[in-house]
């Protein structure tokens, strides 16, 4: 928790948003206007040019037009996520703040619009009449009922995705978590209890989700404002809500959390109590959804529940369900293929896409983006990380490869290695260099030599490579080390097979008398002895590595992590020079 008190939190707030330019988004200009003749290409009249070509193929558009990239960001404001029916003005900063998510983590240009309309007929007609602008609608803050109507009237009207985030992003999240959640702790999903507080668009979406992996209505319990769902209740039972609706009698929360093996709150904070905990099955899956403050804080099951897997929404605490996971993504790869469409599979492919990542082997950047740490899956990581940038290639491959499956692509793409390599580039501060440098290493099948092979950034990478089948991979160092570190990051190389391991304390691990005597030839006239030379051999990595480059053992040498590039440089730089000295 933060100890910065409120007052100056919303002061800091107010600033970022104020200075030195209002808002978070500006619309600039990606070609040259400098001349006249830039003038006659961008307007009148080269501008006829690509219209033509439009009205021969409407998908031109893309080609010619920022349409391919820009999604609306589309608000009423009758549901601003923990500030209720603020109405679109005020809504306006939240939906600024989604259009720079978008374009922070997949790329994706963004108007954001805030409309003042509540009838839910007027306000598809609206939006539908915008489809000519953009290549995605993403709705979002729209209170229920009325989301699920309008986005099921725009589904069956225009021709591109069209995503309610609130529903069907939490949803994803969610899901994603629970299934992991579930692995961690050897449970089925077709047979746990499942507790739902809540049942507006998210909890509804989250619902149908999870069922649709394997959840079994009969095992479900929904409560709404009114207590639990069933058929026997006198008030009238929302058609969105009929298909979770219980037979039983009625049935209290107390009741109904008893053996329960997950719960899923999104209604309003402090709704559920250590009480209702204690009575859950044995090792339980908490998600408290409410925002900011939980139904039940993490502090508060740890008390009484130590073997519960809590999650929230806030950042402050574990597994924090997050939309900005998928969201991004979803567009990204839908807008690739030209998707007509956001369908269910894609959806589940996005779900499979995160649970995966979670259990992958830990990123090194994400480790150095939250201050070291490093995440292994397990009861406090079961969904990525937000800056995680294997979000961008994973999860946008994922649905790109569902779309064209279910044949809602228009735009298939032939070579996703090459998609995937492009989704690279954007993440990579160095784009097309590194694309390029992957490219030429992949070509030749590099041996590659990793003098400190020990260092956990180095193995991450090496996973990576492996993966990829980028290179032939070397470890110089210490092998016990390196297969402890291989356990303890939850990595899946295989040594022997995937990757060679040098270790200098071990001779038998290579050729050491051959590379001593190596050495001392190069270097006994700057007083080296032979005791020296095998000392030395057994103590830096960095020489075992260059010798086995000067030996034709690998192709390259990297080193760096950890000694200074200076020192490195000025090692490699004396064998080198002594190298070439010998050679003439």
């Amino acid at each position: 928790m933060s100890d910065v008190p409120e007052s100056l939190r919303d002061q800091e707030a107010l600033d970022y948003h104020e200075f030195p330019s209002p808002g978070k988004v500006e619309v600039r200009a990606i070609k040259t206007l400098g001349t006249s003749h830039d003038l006659a290409l961008a307007y009148s009249p080269g501008v006829a040019a690509p219209c033509q070509e439009i009205v021969k193929d409407p998908l031109a558009a893309r080609r010619f037009t920022i349409r391919g990239n820009l999604v609306a960001v589309i608000s009423n404001g009758t549901a601003v996520l923990g500030l209720g029916n603020i109405g679109p003005l005020a809504a306006k900063p939240v939906m600024e703040g989604k259009a720079v998510l978008f374009k922070k983590f997949a790329g994706i240009d963004v108007f954001d619009l805030e409309i003042n309309e509540n009838d839910p007929e007027k306000l598809v007609d609206i939006i539908a009449s915008l489809e000519p602008t953009f290549g995605g609608i993403n709705l979002e803050d729209i209170k229920a009922p009325d989301c699920f109507y309008i986005e099921q009237k725009l589904k069956e009207r225009l021709q591109i995705p069209v995503f309610h985030d609130d529903q069907h992003g939490t949803a994803i999240v969610v899901t994603a978590a629970v299934l992991n959640g579930l692995k961690v702790v050897n449970k089925s999903i077709q047979n746990i209890k499942c507790v739902m507080m809540g049942a507006g668009a998210a909890a509804l979406a989250c619902l149908e989700m999870l069922c649709a992996f394997g959840l079994s209505k009969e095992n479900l319990y929904l409560f709404d404002a009114k207590g639990l769902v069933h058929t026997a209740r006198p008030s009238v039972i929302h058609a969105c809500k009929e298909p979770y609706a219980r037979l039983d009698a009625h049935l209290t929360l107390d009741e109904a959390m008893e053996g329960a093996d997950l719960f899923i709150g999104l209604s309003v904070a402090g709704a559920l109590t250590a009480e209702h905990v204690k009575g859950m099955a044995c090792s339980p899956l908490i998600f408290a959804l409410a925002n900011p403050t939980p139904e039940i804080m993490p502090e508060v099951v740890r008390e009484v529940r130590p073997d519960a897997i809590v999650g929230t929404g806030r950042s402050d605490y574990p597994n924090q369900i997050n939309n900005a996971l998928c969201f991004p993504y979803i567009f990204r790869g839908a807008l690739d293929v030209g998707a007509t469409t956001i369908n269910q599979e894609m959806k589940m492919a996005c779900v499979g896409a995160l649970s995966d990542l979670a259990q992958a082997e830990p990123s090194d950047i994400v480790s150095a983006t939250y201050g070291g740490r490093t995440y292994v899956f397990g009861p406090e990581y079961l969904i990525p990380k937000l800056f995680d940038p294997r979000l961008m290639v994973e999860v946008s491959v994922a649905v790109a490869q569902a779309a064209m499956k279910t044949g809602v692509a228009t735009r298939p793409l032939r070579d996703m290695a090459a998609y995937r390599q492009h989704l690279i580039s954007y993440v990579c501060r160095s784009g097309t260099v590194m694309a390029s440098l992957f490219q030429t290493v992949q070509q030749n099948s590099r041996a590659i030599a990793f003098s400190e092979g020990e260092e956990e950034r180095v193995l991450q990478t090496v996973q990576i490579l492996v993966n990829e089948g980028l290179a032939r991979p070397t470890l110089v160092g210490r092998r016990e080390v390196i297969e402890h570190r291989i356990q303890s990051l939850g990595l899946r190389l295989k040594l022997d097979e995937e990757v060679r391991v040098v270790d200098p304390t071990c001779h038998t691990s290579y050729a050491y008398d051959e590379h001593w005597m190596l050495y001392h030839r190069l270097m006994e006239r700057k007083g080296v002895s032979p005791e020296t030379a095998q000392r030395e051999l057994r103590g830096n990595t960095s020489v075992v590595a260059g010798l086995l480059a000067l030996r034709g053992e690998v192709d390259c040498v990297i080193c760096g992590p950890v000694f200074h590039y200076a020192r490195q440089v000025k090692v490699l730089e004396e064998r080198k020079a002594k190298l070439l000295a010998d050679n003439g």
